[in-house]
């Protein structure tokens, strides 16, 4: 294997029966696991709930800290693992909750034991909630909005601009808090709104920075300078969780028709 940079993010995508060594690395001879190895880019868990709940919940101080230390009793390794991870999963064991095109066969009981798979605090660290619609074959090949080279123009000028306004090459998904917050001073409107989304969601101190920094963000991705109200509003819809509502079984009967979720954590822009 040739040794160098390289030029090309890693992209993992463990199966769900891999072993928690795989993934967060360890072993009686420490090595990195799937976390390291995605290090600066991007990790994939297909059928997330499907994934050892414990194995799940290793991943929790990596993504906040973009790394993770194994300790031994002769010695201690910390490898990096600053990663976007990637998730998608239905939302109960048949896979059609919600779906317009065929029933679920499973019971309040068995969609909430399989939702809580997925820890509350793991939920938390992620940035986006996305929910999935079947689409019909004959229109996956529909109208591109914008090109892979267009949206690789735009992200590349909102690295730009954020690390002009941080003076290093940090992005706003990585910056300490107390410097983004100096950096992006929120109008009192904006403040106004975080704090009564805030309190109607339920959303802990964690998800409001997150929010924050992924509408930044967007405000980055449209060229403009402030934080802009209108990515604020954004940023909340798509960290405001739909798929699991207020984990309610209850919740369940008004679900809105859509049958899967795509969550993503730590975007690097």
């Amino acid at each position: 294997m040739k040794r160098g940079f390289h030029r090309k993010p890693p992209f993992r995508a463990p199966h769900h029966a891999s072993s928690a060594v795989s993934i967060v690395g360890g072993g009686s001879r420490p090595h990195p696991g799937e976390i390291s190895l995605a290090h600066h880019g991007v990790l994939f868990l297909d059928e997330m709930a499907e994934f050892p709940k414990r194995t799940l919940d290793m991943l929790r101080q990596p993504l906040e800290n973009g790394k993770v230390t194994i300790s031994r009793a002769a010695s201690t390794v910390t490898y990096p693992a600053r990663f976007i991870m990637l998730a998608a999963m239905n939302l109960c064991p048949c896979g059609y909750l919600g779906s317009p095109h065929a029933y679920c066969t499973c019971t309040p009981k068995q969609i909430q034991a399989y939702q809580n798979r997925i820890s509350g605090p793991l939920l938390d660290r992620f940035d986006i909630f996305l929910p999935v619609e079947t689409v019909p074959l004959l229109e996956e090949s529909g109208k591109i909005n914008e090109t892979s080279e267009q949206i690789r123009t735009r992200v590349t000028e909102a690295r730009k601009r954020q690390y002009e306004r941080y003076g290093a090459e940090v992005c706003n998904g990585t910056v300490p808090n107390e410097i983004f917050l100096q950096k992006n001073p929120l109008a009192n409107s904006s403040s106004l709104m975080l704090r009564q989304w805030a309190s109607k969601e339920n959303f802990s101190s964690r998800a409001q920075m997150k929010i924050l920094r992924l509408a930044r963000t967007i405000s980055d991705l449209q060229g403009s300078r402030e934080l802009s109200e209108d990515a604020l509003w954004q940023a909340l819809q798509m960290k405001r969780n739909h798929l699991f509502g207020k984990r309610k079984v209850d919740a369940y009967a008004t679900y809105d028709g859509r049958k899967s979720g795509v969550f993503a954590a730590r975007p690097l822009v």
